[in-house]
Protein backbone atom coordinates (compact mmCIF):
# COMPACT_ATOMS: atom_id res chain seq x y z
CA UNK A 1 0.00 0.00 0.00
CA UNK A 2 1.32 3.32 -0.85
CA UNK A 3 1.42 6.12 1.22
CA UNK A 4 2.77 9.78 1.00
CA UNK A 5 2.18 12.08 4.18
CA UNK A 6 2.96 15.75 3.98
CA UNK A 7 3.37 17.23 7.16
CA UNK A 8 4.60 21.09 7.85
CA UNK A 9 1.90 23.24 6.71
CA UNK A 10 0.49 26.04 8.67
CA UNK A 11 -0.55 29.79 9.23
CA UNK A 12 2.36 31.80 8.39
CA UNK A 13 2.75 36.28 7.45
CA UNK A 14 3.85 37.44 4.47
CA UNK A 15 7.88 37.28 4.31
CA UNK A 16 8.13 34.07 6.61
CA UNK A 17 9.53 30.59 6.03
CA UNK A 18 8.04 26.63 6.17
CA UNK A 19 9.03 23.49 5.59
CA UNK A 20 6.86 21.13 4.58
CA UNK A 21 8.08 17.59 4.16
CA UNK A 22 6.23 13.98 2.73
CA UNK A 23 7.15 10.88 3.98
CA UNK A 24 6.53 7.91 1.28
CA UNK A 25 6.39 4.41 2.18
CA UNK A 26 5.32 1.44 -0.15
CA UNK A 27 7.55 2.53 -2.92
CA UNK A 28 10.89 2.31 -3.99
CA UNK A 29 11.72 5.53 -3.10
CA UNK A 30 15.14 6.32 -4.21
CA UNK A 31 13.59 5.00 -8.04
CA UNK A 32 10.81 7.97 -8.59
CA UNK A 33 10.58 11.34 -9.45
CA UNK A 34 9.19 13.27 -6.64
CA UNK A 35 7.43 16.83 -6.80
CA UNK A 36 5.47 19.50 -5.11
CA UNK A 37 1.89 20.81 -6.74
CA UNK A 38 -0.16 23.08 -5.05
CA UNK A 39 -4.12 24.34 -5.71
CA UNK A 40 -5.52 27.35 -4.50
CA UNK A 41 -9.80 27.63 -3.83
CA UNK A 42 -10.87 28.04 -7.78
CA UNK A 43 -7.68 27.25 -9.61
CA UNK A 44 -5.92 24.30 -11.27
CA UNK A 45 -3.28 22.17 -9.20
CA UNK A 46 -0.39 23.73 -10.62
CA UNK A 47 3.20 22.23 -10.23
CA UNK A 48 5.47 23.99 -7.18
CA UNK A 49 9.04 21.84 -8.00
CA UNK A 50 10.18 18.90 -8.80
CA UNK A 51 13.14 16.58 -7.86
CA UNK A 52 14.21 13.52 -10.26
CA UNK A 53 15.20 10.41 -8.97
CA UNK A 54 18.77 11.91 -10.30
CA UNK A 55 18.25 14.60 -8.17
CA UNK A 56 17.45 17.26 -10.88
CA UNK A 57 15.51 20.09 -9.84
CA UNK A 58 12.94 22.02 -11.61
CA UNK A 59 10.96 24.92 -10.26
CA UNK A 60 7.63 26.93 -10.95
CA UNK A 61 8.61 30.37 -12.21
CA UNK A 62 6.68 31.57 -9.53
CA UNK A 63 9.04 30.19 -6.42
CA UNK A 64 12.46 30.27 -8.17
CA UNK A 65 14.71 31.67 -5.82
CA UNK A 66 11.80 31.06 -3.30
CA UNK A 67 11.54 27.63 -2.60
CA UNK A 68 13.90 24.80 -2.40
CA UNK A 69 12.90 21.10 -3.20
CA UNK A 70 14.80 18.15 -1.63
CA UNK A 71 15.03 14.51 -1.05
CA UNK A 72 16.27 12.38 1.30
CA UNK A 73 16.51 8.29 0.21
CA UNK A 74 17.73 7.28 3.45
CA UNK A 75 14.64 8.48 5.21
CA UNK A 76 12.21 8.21 2.45
CA UNK A 77 11.30 11.98 2.25
CA UNK A 78 11.45 14.96 0.07
CA UNK A 79 11.28 18.58 1.38
CA UNK A 80 10.28 21.80 0.36
CA UNK A 81 11.82 25.11 1.98
CA UNK A 82 9.86 27.92 1.64
CA UNK A 83 11.07 31.23 2.28
CA UNK A 84 9.79 34.38 1.55
CA UNK A 85 6.88 33.64 1.98
CA UNK A 86 3.19 36.03 0.07
CA UNK A 87 -0.08 35.46 -0.16
CA UNK A 88 -0.32 34.06 -3.45
CA UNK A 89 1.70 31.22 -2.30
CA UNK A 90 -1.59 30.04 -0.23
CA UNK A 91 -2.96 27.02 -1.28
CA UNK A 92 -3.00 22.97 -0.21
CA UNK A 93 0.15 21.71 -1.27
CA UNK A 94 0.40 17.99 -2.91
CA UNK A 95 3.54 16.16 -2.76
CA UNK A 96 3.66 13.60 -5.81
CA UNK A 97 5.49 10.35 -6.77
CA UNK A 98 6.37 9.48 -10.44
CA UNK A 99 7.62 6.36 -11.71
CA UNK A 100 5.52 3.92 -14.07
CA UNK A 101 2.50 5.15 -11.86
CA UNK A 102 2.01 8.69 -10.34
CA UNK A 103 1.41 8.78 -6.20
CA UNK A 104 -0.77 11.98 -4.65
CA UNK A 105 -0.74 12.50 -0.84
CA UNK A 106 -3.59 14.45 0.78
CA UNK A 107 -2.30 17.32 0.84
CA UNK A 108 -1.04 19.78 3.83
CA UNK A 109 -3.03 23.48 3.86
CA UNK A 110 -0.55 26.61 3.83
CA UNK A 111 -2.03 29.91 4.28
CA UNK A 112 0.04 33.27 4.01
CA UNK A 113 -1.52 36.54 5.66
CA UNK A 114 -0.68 39.68 4.49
Amino acid sequence: QVQLVESGGGFVQAGGSLRLSCAASGIIFSLNNMGWYRQAPGKQRELVAAITNSGRTNYADSVKGRFTISRDNAQDTVYLQMNSLKPEDTAVYYCSANRLVTYWGQGTQVTVSS
